[in-house]
């Protein structure tokens, strides 16, 4: 089973390098998608000099800023394995998980998968109102969307590539979560199992990005496409 790596990127020049190492080092057959969504701050020049010549490795460029959800929708697009995963570019997810969180489908349980971090594996101990954002965030979505998920804005969502490329997707930010997590629960017959995940969060010095504004829009996004048939 091919497995398609999309890693969205921006501004990641100390980490990308590595993690795309880290994916390739990983047990599975894959083929590797970073996108590149205009950094600005030598990332490009990273993975121009030093990824894009790696065996497995295909390197796409956005012609500016347009956001992570953009992103992911240019690599679902190009996808050709059998299962699609994102994969973010910091070194908060470590992809040695992945063959643990495509199992399900793997196995023929399931088409989509959601690595959560709430489920009892080990993470770093960080910011509660992220925590409780979050909390909130999943049981709004599970509200709107009938399931019953414990981390719906995980990065860790994979996809047999047929389901995912099915789904037309418009939001450019990180109202892809809850945007996809939506849509994903209308699709009849879809089956969405949950992996517990260990996790290695970031604080802002360290280059976190996703901020208060995001989570309002995620809150707009549940509203929206909650009434959107």
């Amino acid at each position: 089973m091919l497995v398609t790596v999309v890693i969205p990127c921006f501004n990641e020049k100390a980490t990308i390098l590595a993690l795309v190492e880290r994916v390739r080092a990983a047990a599975f057959d894959k083929e590797i998608i970073v996108v590149d969504d205009g950094s600005t701050d030598g990332t490009r020049e990273v993975l121009e000099r030093e990824v894009a010549c790696l065996a497995g490795v295909r390197v796409l460029l956005q012609d500016r800023n347009r956001g992570k959800g953009a992103a992911l929708r240019r690599g679902f697009a190009e996808a050709k394995g059998d299962v699609v995963i994102v994969q973010d570019a910091d070194l908060e997810y470590d992809p040695v998980q992945i063959p643990k969180v495509v199992a399900p489908i793997a196995e023929g349980h399931a088409d989509v998968v959601f690595g959560s971090r709430f489920l009892g594996g080990p993470h770093r101990v960080l910011y509660f109102w992220h925590y409780a954002g979050n909390s909130l965030l999943t049981l709004l979505s599970n509200m709107v969307s009938d399931l019953n998920l414990t981390d719906m804005e995980t990065c860790y969502k994979a996809f047999r590539r047929e389901v995912i490329q099915a789904i037309h997707l418009e939001e450019d930010r990180f109202g892809f979560e809850p945007e996809v997590t939506i849509k994903l629960s209308r699709q009849k017959g879809i089956r969405i199992y949950e992996v517990p995940i260990s996790y290695h969060g970031r604080t802002y010095a360290d280059g976190k990005k996703i901020g208060v504004k995001d989570g309002v829009r995620a809150l707009y996004c549940l509203a929206k496409y909650a009434l959107k048939k």
